[in-house]
């Protein structure tokens, strides 16, 4: 039986600042200029620099971190449904829905922008969830 149970919430925030986003970068090697150049990305559907979208991504994992026990991701699907913009504030919310066996569980995942009360992301994760010390 896992850890964290139906029902059970976590969330986690972030602002993503323009150092942020050029620290993943250099860190994953996805330079693109929709990211990395003002005036390249002024010209863009956005009308200017966004972030990775796996930024806010990352920081789902920092919330289902906070769920009870330990929590090893074992998959995500997800959808990325508005950009995130340098400056701006990312939280992530996370839920327990379904108890799926073998210390295994559900989690619906969102991600919004708080100032613009937006969700850019949604999705729904798998995650083992067992006490401390004990492994699958």
């Amino acid at each position: 039986m896992p850890v964290a149970t139906v029902g059970e919430t976590a969330t986690h925030e972030v602002t993503i600042t323009e150092e942020t986003i050029e620290a993943f970068a250099a860190l994953s090697g996805d330079k693109n200029p929709i990211h990395l150049d003002d005036e390249y990305a002024a010209d863009t559907m956005f009308g200017g620099r966004v972030a990775h979208g796996i930024i806010s991504a990352a920081v789902v994992s920092a919330a289902l971190a906070r769920l009870s026990g330990d929590i090893v991701y074992l998959s995500q699907e997800l959808s990325f449904e508005k950009p995130v913009y340098p400056g701006e504030t990312v939280e992530a919310s996370v839920s327990v829905i379904d108890d799926i066996g073998g210390d295994r569980v559900a989690v619906e995942t969102t991600a919004t922008v708080p100032e613009r009360d937006e969700r850019v992301l949604s999705g729904e994760a798998t995650v083992l969830s067992v006490p401390h010390g004990e492994s699958d």
